[in-house]
């Protein structure tokens, strides 16, 4: 079985459409770098929990592993 590549930073894993409609909720605007700001922090959310399963012998991410951080 072929190993799947991690995600590259830049690589966008939001849906910037969503992000986008849930910020203007809050009556305010969207810079042209927000998105970029926002992925680049699910992007550390995501290899912290990864991180975080792995030094607990486990392969499953877990809803706490983001939350522990």
């Amino acid at each position: 079985m072929a190993k799947k590549k991690k995600a590259a930073p830049s690589e966008t894993v939001i849906v910037q459409s969503k992000c986008k409609e849930a910020l203007k909720a809050y009556e305010v605007n969207v810079a042209s770098d927000a998105l970029e700001g926002l992925n680049n922090v699910v992007h550390w959310y995501i290899n912290q929990a990864a991180s975080r399963a792995k030094a607990n012998n486990r392969k499953t991410v877990r809803a706490h592993d983001f939350l522990s951080m």
